[in-house]
Parts: structure tokens; C-alpha cells; sequence
């Protein structure tokens, strides 16, 4: 494979170079493996040096920034706040993920009282009700007395027949947390049938899991946005950064300048792999 030097002569690509600048650049040598095997894929006769190495970096720029995202998750997930409502609008697009229709803020007559839900979601099979439990502290739990209430809005809401997508009854129950559970909340939940997501909770298939799995970074993961920008965009009902790239009105309409657009895009390109 001949390739183009700064020169303008041609010179056999050498691997080892290649890895090696990535390694004196802070790579694991598997890194630098992973990233040698995506290049390599995409070489071709007559590319220069520049061209790859320039490649290289943004590879290994993407990885760290995973990374960094990773560590600092959690802290965006708590900047969904003060209210409850981001965070409901954000498991509502969980859901939507693993293909539930979603419906916010629906109220329901049970029999004996009307109850507001946070997130309804339904498919052909199913019918779900969701609470969304919002916490500002890291340090805040959600405990039993949550975990009682859900249970027994559902057992006053299970009997009865709603029209969602067609008319049938609720199949099951979830409460979804930013912040943990206590134990006697996971004890009592788990005897009595909720479906438990916390940060942490369960060890497979919780939040964290989620949302690094699907893809669903929050836009306050989003470092070149100011705490206002964020806030407006969250009113617009802007909640992943999937869905904000390329979403120019919307970024417009929270007074981001065409220089900051260009930034936030290539920050959610680093950040999200959608």
C-alpha cells in the first residue's frame, strides 16, 4: 500500500508508525490495535499521511471522550432536573427505544380513584404504567413508601380497561430512578412484582446500562452547552443528543450562534455513535 508523505513522495504504509503514534498519544495498545484495524479497512493507494493520521486522532479523541462521557453520565442524568418532567420525558424516549408507543402525563380513572402517570407505554402485547422518580441528590433514595404507592395505584388501576392502541388492561408496573433504591425498597418491589430500574439496579439492565447500551446520552452530557441552553432545549422537549443533531430550530430557538451549532454537533458526534 504506497501512501502520500507531507513531500509529496510515495512511501509503503508501516502499521508499527501508525501504532506507535497512538501509543506515545495515550492509547492501551489494544486501543491502538482497534483503531490500526478500522483504518486499515479504509486504506487505500494514493491516501496521504495526513489524511490518516488526522483519522487516527479523531478516532482516538472519540474513544477518550467515550470515556469521559462514561465517568460523567450520572451528573447529567441529575442535570435532567430540578423538575421530575426531563427525566419523564427521558424515560419516555427509553422506551420508545425498545419500541413502545409513549404517552406522558396521562391521567386514569382506577376504581377507586383517578391517578396521574408519569409514562404510559404500550404495544401490541403490552400495556405499561411507569413511575419516574426524580431525585436531585445523588445521596436521596428512593425507599419502600415509593415503592407501596406504586403498587398500590396499579392494584387500583389493574381491573380496569383503557384505550391504548386498542382497549385493554395494564400488564405491568415499573418504577425507574436516577438516583438508588433502598434494600427494603428492592425487597419489597421485587415480592411484589415492580419492575426496578435504578442507576445501579439490577446489576444487568439498569440505567447506566441503558443508556450507554442504547445509545441514549442526555443532552446535559453536552459540555459546550450553557446550563440556559440546556434548559431551553429541555423545554422544546429536546431530550437525546441523537435528536438533536442536525436539529438547527432547535438549537436556534435556545440563542445558539452558527459557531456554537458547529461545536455542539461535532461534541454529539463524539458522544453518541447514532
Amino acid at each position: 500500500m504506497k501512501i502520500i508523505k507531507a513531500d509529496k513522495s510515495l512511501e509503503e504504509f508501516e502499521p508499527e508508525k501508525l501504532k506507535n503514534s497512538l501509543l506515545k498519544s495515550g492509547a492501551t495498545k489494544d486501543l491502538a490495535e482497534e483503531i490500526f484495524l478500522h483504518i486499515q479497512k479504509e486504506l487505500r493507494d494514493g491516501m496521504s499521511t495526513s489524511q490518516i493520521y488526522k483519522h487516527a486522532s479523531f478516532l482516538l479523541k472519540k474513544q477518550f471522550r467515550k470515556v469521559e462521557v462514561s465517568y460523567s453520565l450520572r451528573k447529567a442524568v441529575m442535570e435532567l432536573g430540578p423538575t421530575g418532567f426531563p427525566f419523564e420525558r427521558f424515560v419516555g424516549e427509553i422506551l420508545k427505544e425498545r419500541g413502545y408507543e409513549v404517552k406522558i402525563g396521562e391521567i386514569l380513572k382506577g376504581h377507586c380513584a383517578s391517578h396521574e402517570l408519569d409514562v404510559v407505554a404500550y404495544n401490541e402485547n403490552k400495556l405499561i404504567l411507569v413511575e419516574a422518580k426524580y431525585h436531585n441528590g445523588l445521596g436521596t433514595k428512593s425507599d419502600i413508601k415509593t415503592a407501596l404507592y406504586v403498587k398500590a395505584r396499579f392494584d387500583d388501576l389493574k381491573d380496569e380497561k383503557y384505550f391504548f392502541g386498542k382497549k385493554r388492561k395494564v400488564n405491568e408496573n415499573w418504577l425507574i430512578t436516577n438516583t438508588k433504591f433502598t434494600s427494603s425498597a428492592i425487597q419489597y418491589g421485587s415480592c411484589a412484582g415492580i419492575n426496578m430500574i435504578s442507576w445501579n439496579y439490577p446489576a444487568k439492565g439498569n440505567l447506566q446500562d441503558i443508556i450507554e447500551d442504547s445509545d441514549l446520552h442526555p443532552i446535559t452530557s453536552i459540555q459546550s452547552l450553557s446550563t440556559s441552553q440546556k434548559r431551553a432545549l429541555l423545554s422544546q422537549n429536546v431530550v437525546l443528543c441523537r435528536k438533536l443533531r442536525d436539529n438547527y430550530d432547535a438549537m436556534k430557538s435556545a440563542g445558539l450562534s452558527n459557531e456554537e451549532i458547529e461545536k455542539v454537533s461535532k461534541e454529539i458526534t463524539l458522544i453518541s455513535d447514532n
